[in-house]
């Protein structure tokens, strides 16, 4: 049997308390899965850590927006079609106003989100777009303990145009980027797998939406989220916990990362 590990945006911005956009227990999620890929990492035959990555000017950023009195909004504001249909919220760049409308529009018919603006994290060539230290050294351990071991890095975010919580696609998808559609080589990848562990941060997105996405291809049976390594963006609990009921509904296993291979 084949297990592999699927790893979700353990960052410094989300994982280190400094961080930009951090989520309380991250750091403590991150030293249990050290130790589990400690205990297990010879009966892990792949490692797959995917990695939020963005530019600074985006569209879920603040520098994208101007409120009714040309600043800025603060970091957690929802931005909805009916708050620029009033004039409350505008592009800051005039060429982008039309397509922020549309895109708005388009996040709130496929009903999983309205737009957040988040402070400006995991920035391409920053401390926060590391991962965070006491797993990547755990990642370097375990391909050196076997010559030919590489974790598989995938990369996601870096269209300024589309925010990108899914490791397998885009919420909204770019035609001119190939990127920001389906990843089905990462699909592929994890399909050789018999178990597919996932854990990472956080709970309420990414992971919520890697998990759906791999889904509608990959059999229930062969997911497995460990619970204890994975937390919810403040204030988005609700999300979080409707979700591992969701998935505990049509057959997802759910284990402490302690039981895994136990």
């Amino acid at each position: 049997m084949t297990n592999t590990l699927l790893i979700i945006d353990p960052q410094n911005d989300f994982c280190d308390s400094n961080g930009a956009l951090h989520v309380p227990g991250a750091e403590e999620d991150c030293i249990r899965l050290a130790s589990m890929i400690d205990r297990i990492g010879n009966n892990l035959q792949s490692i797959h850590v995917t990695m939020d990555t963005h530019h600074f000017f985006h569209i879920a950023h603040p520098v994208f927006w101007l409120d009714g009195d040309g600043n800025h909004p603060e970091p957690y504001t929802i931005i909805t079609r009916e708050l620029i249909d009033s004039g409350a919220f505008r592009a800051s760049v005039p060429q982008y106003q039309h397509y922020a409308g549309e895109y708005v529009s388009t996040l709130e018919r496929t009903g999983k989100y309205n737009l957040c603006v988040w402070p400006p994290h995991c920035l391409i060539g920053t401390w926060g777009h590391n991962v965070f230290p006491v797993l990547s050294g755990k990642l370097i351990d375990w391909e050196q303990s076997l010559p030919g071991r590489v974790v598989d890095y995938t990369y996601k975010g870096s269209n300024v145009r589309t925010e990108h919580y899914s490791a397998i696609r885009a919420e909204v998808s770019d035609a001119a980027d190939p990127n920001s559609r389906t990843n089905f080589a990462l699909i592929e990848r994890l399909k050789t797998a018999d178990v597919i562990a996932v854990a990472g941060e956080a709970l309420s997105h990414c992971v919520a939406n890697t998990i759906r996405d791999l889904l509608t291809c990959i059999p229930s049976e062969k997911l497995v989220v460990l619970d204890d390594v994975s937390s919810n963006v403040p204030g988005f609990e609700k999300l979080g916990n409707d979700f591992l009921s969701e998935i505990r509904k049509i057959g997802v296993r759910i284990m402490s990362s302690d039981a895994f291979l136990s």
